[in-house]
């Protein structure tokens, strides 16, 4: 019994029952830091949730107070997440669409969190971003959709649902049929259009599965819950240290699932050695990494045009001017104020690309699609759905504009 015990935990972790040798010279965001900026770590994974999309307005659909479901009385629904069943939408689209109406966001701003992932990128280490959020602000902030796997699809493009045409749509379009309240039709052959999000009882994105050979998993504002996303943390090599950035620790697993091999984060037994929790809102948490980075390139005589520095994590008040943050401040407001600057424009997402048609700005007050991409990725009964993707990621699903995405596969019916 204990040879195979031995035998499955040597396949299963790659540890040849050993443990991997520590890569972090402490279990710190300090010990992360230092291992950045060596040139052992040669690039890193993000993946994120709702928790990094919560300070741009866009609130996560789990936190009190949001009420989502509580909303959807009106809608008779047979029970609240129908309205994220591909089955039931095919037959009663409405519901759908009257919440996304009322949860569009006023304006897409990116974080400080997205930002933080647009200089991984600049700087050449991002490898690739995973998303659960279907908000596109990953997009807006400018990360190249060739590294971006929008786990449960994007709003960014939509779809003809019938098989035989899959006409292709844009979020302008999207957005002006939503807000004239009519059930979005396909120009070419009437059928139902849908945003490209994953619905439950559709496939996740093909390249969801690639496994990836990254040096540092950065995981930031998920609570670790929904399969197969949460399987993620598990598919990066053993040596490979893994930081999480969230409001609480999350993704560990109890000591039977590890002795399986299902480990989850190991942040505080004596046997830890890669994980690390820094405990926080993800936007502290990246300003907090940027600074010991030390990612300033501005010379101490740029003023700062905008609000000071948040407090230092530390406690001690920062002089703006001297910011070890102002490469990552810098490139937020400049952001920021160009979106600012197109206003109510029809394109005022997206500052680095032609995208001319993609509404950005929706002008609504309304909060948000945030909780719609939380509500269709975290329920507490829709796993089985998502499960089942895992077993059949052949066929792609979702808007990113990798070759394999472009045509998502029709839909595989509710459950």
């Amino acid at each position: 019994g204990m040879e195979l015990l031995r035998a499955l935990l040597s396949r299963t972790l790659g540890l040849g029952g050993d443990r991997a040798e520590p890569v972090l010279d402490e279990l710190s965001l300090a010990g992360v830091g230092r291992f950045i900026k060596s040139d052992r770590c040669k690039n890193i994974v993000c993946m994120v949730g709702a928790g990094i999309s919560t300070s741009a307005g866009i609130p996560d659909f789990r936190s009190p107070g949001t009420g989502l479901y509580s909303n959807l009385q009106s809608y008779n629904l047979p029970y609240p997440e129908a309205i994220f069943e591909i089955g039931f939408f095919k037959k009663h689209p409405e519901p759908f669409f009257a919440l996304a109406r009322e949860l569009y966001p006023g304006q897409f701003k990116p974080t400080v969190c997205h930002y933080f992932m647009r200089l991984l990128q600049d700087k050449g280490l991002l490898l690739r971003c995973y998303t659960q959020n279907i908000d596109t602000l990953e997009r807006v902030a400018g990360l190249d959709p060739e590294l971006l796997v929008e786990a449960h699809g994007t709003f960014f493009t939509s779809h003809c649902l019938r098989a035989s045409c899959r006409q292709s749509y844009s979020l302008a379009w999207m957005r002006e049929r939503i807000f004239s309240s009519l059930v979005p039709k396909c120009e070419k052959c009437q059928g139902l259009v849908k945003p490209d999000i994953v619905f439950f009882g559709e496939n996740l994105p093909s390249r969801f599965f690639a496994l990836l050979e990254s040096t540092l998993l950065i995981i930031m504002g998920t609570s670790l819950q929904v399969q197969p996303f949460a399987s993620l943390i598990s598919r990066v090599p053993t040596n490979t240290p893994r930081l999480l950035i969230n409001k609480e620790k999350t993704g560990q697993s109890d000591p039977l699932m590890s002795l399986m091999g299902f480990g989850g984060m190991d942040f505080d037994s004596d046997k830890a050695y890669r994980d690390v929790a820094w405990l926080g809102d993800c936007d502290s948490g990246c300003l907090a990494l940027a600074e010991l980075l030390g990612w300033k390139v501005l010379p101490p005589s740029h003023k700062f045009w905008g609000s000071p520095c948040p407090p230092n994590p530390c406690g001690t008040p920062l002089n703006p001017p001297m910011s070890p943050q102002e490469e990552l401040e810098e490139l937020v407001q400049r952001e920021h104020a160009a979106i600012d600057a197109k206003g109510g424009d029809r394109d005022g997402g997206i500052p680095q690309k032609p995208q001319g048609d993609e509404d950005k700005d929706g002008g609504s007050p309304k909060k948000s699609l945030g909780d719609e991409g939380k509500a269709q990725s975290e329920p507490k009964k829709g796993l089985g759905s998502k499960a089942k993707a895992e077993k059949d990621p052949k066929k792609p699903q979702g808007g990113d504009k990798d070759k394999a995405e472009n045509d998502p596969e029709k839909s595989r019916g509710g459950q």
